[in-house]
């Protein structure tokens, strides 16, 4: 009743005013929200009308005239200015480009080369290379495939038995081993800590030192030579790829006679029912090197001729200081197979010539690896060259992985509240560790 008393013209203020507070505190909401929102009709949003030309595009004399050709423009070319007469960097000013300089001569070191494709040995085939840098994904199941070798776990027992000899006297040299250890982790250098760069190379040289004390008992130990730095290249073909192992070889010992196979005729021909693992979807190549210049290549590294000729230990050290830059116990084991691979397939394609068959007289290469604490034991016997199926006879390899010489080596005490809780010196001394170097240095001599 007194909306109705105050009349029309109250009405009417009263609507404005509300307007007024409603689009005050629309804006309010827009600015608080960061946008500013504006009152009406909101604007169309759908797609604009369909009309043809934006179905068939504009008519043909619109096109004619967006297509007649102008007059091109008189392009005026200008010269650039570089900062080449200043001989200093100006801003602003563009850099300069030389012609090549000619030296007059060729040097190796600032020469391009030729392409890959003009190379003499470039071939459209690839061949995956495996060397000394190459970390396998799958380890010694990627190994296995790639050589075609069957895995046997421990050691065969023709290297147990010399372990287990009472009459070798190895007992006698395990406090001269631990003497060893505590040589090259304590006593070698002034340093509190040593690197493993150094003890592994001098523990290294302290275990075969100690081998080598047995040759005035065993004379036949003198018949051998330790090579480092020695370069092996072995192709094969495995089911239409073609592999090869190549480069440094590590430090191989070779003999004067060949080592007699482990393994009898019964168990090689027992491979034939092996089945080899497979490891789909991952290629049996990923990690190898792949290349197109290359040379198709069976060589022992050593020259017709030369009394050594027999490859018997291959040892592999893994001294890098940085984790990361070491093999991981499982990749150094599948490069040890690799490499102990190629040497007896060189060995044999030098013996037996490169036609695929089964070898009457196996080739052994045994090979051992280390990072200065803890050791792999492998014994390798090939037993044919034709690999290129999975079928027939399958190479044979006996590992013995993880073998700690001793838990841990304090160089320095440590001491918590004035008491001596982990004494200086070397801890857990694992004496069947170095029975299995000796045992392996020893086979083919006992």
């Amino acid at each position: 009743m007194a909306a109705m008393a105050a009349g029309p013209k109250a009405l009417r203020r009263a609507g404005v005013a509300a307007a007024g507070v409603a689009a005050a505190a629309v804006a309010t909401r827009g600015l608080t929200r960061g946008i500013v929102t504006r009152a009406g009709r909101p604007r169309h949003r759908a797609p604009l009308p369909r009309t043809p030309w934006t179905v068939r595009g504009p008519p043909p004399e619109v096109l004619a005239e967006m297509a007649e050709p102008r007059p091109v423009r008189e392009q005026v070319e200008l010269d650039t200015i570089t900062y080449a007469e200043r001989l200093h960097y100006v801003p602003g000013l563009a850099r300069p480009r030389f012609p090549p300089w000619e030296r007059g001569w060729r040097d190796p070191w600032h020469s391009p080369g030729p392409r890959y494709e003009e190379m003499p040995l470039y071939k459209e085939r690839g061949c995956y290379i495996c060397h000394q840098g190459v970390r396998m994904l799958e380890g010694v199941r990627q190994a296995q495939w790639l050589t075609k070798t069957k895995l046997v776990e421990g050691l065969p027992p023709a290297v147990q038995a010399i372990m287990d000899n009472p009459a070798l006297g190895l007992q006698e040299l395990e406090e001269r081993a631990k003497h060893m250890v505590s040589h090259a982790r304590l006593w070698d250098t002034a340093e509190a800590a040593p690197r493993r760069e150094r003890y592994c190379p001098v523990l290294f040289e302290n275990l075969i030192h100690i081998c080598r004390l047995m040759s005035g008992k065993y004379p036949a130990l003198s018949k051998r030579m330790l090579a480092r730095n020695c370069r092996i290249a072995a192709t094969w073909e495995r089911e239409s790829i073609l592999l090869q192992v190549r480069g440094l070889s590590g430090i191989l010992m070779n003999s004067m006679s060949p080592l007699a196979p482990v393994a009898s005729k019964e168990e090689i021909l027992a491979t034939k029912e092996h089945v080899l693992e497979t490891f789909y979807p991952i290629a049996p190549t990923i990690d190898l090197q792949e290349v197109n210049v290359y040379k198709e290549l069976n060589d022992t590294g050593f020259r017709d001729g030369y009394p050594y000729s027999h490859p018997h230990t291959l040892f592999f050290l893994e001294s890098a200081n940085v984790r990361t830059d070491r093999f991981r116990p499982e990749q150094l084991r599948a490069k040890m197979l690799m490499f102990a691979f190629g040497n007896a397939l060189a060995k044999a394609r030098a013996l037996h010539g490169n036609d695929p068959k089964v070898l009457e007289q196996p080739i052994v290469v045994q090979s051992i690896g280390t990072d200065g604490q803890l050791f792999q034991f492998m014994v390798f016997q090939l037993n044919t060259t034709d690999l290129v199926s999975n079928d027939g006879v399958k190479n044979l390899v006996w590992i013995d992985s993880d073998q700690n010489l001793y838990e841990r080596a304090q160089c320095v005490p440590e001491v918590k509240k004035g008491v001596v809780t982990k004494p200086a010196g070397i801890s857990g001394f694992q004496p069947d560790t170095f029975k299995k170097f000796l045992a392996l240095y020893l086979h083919g001599t006992v």
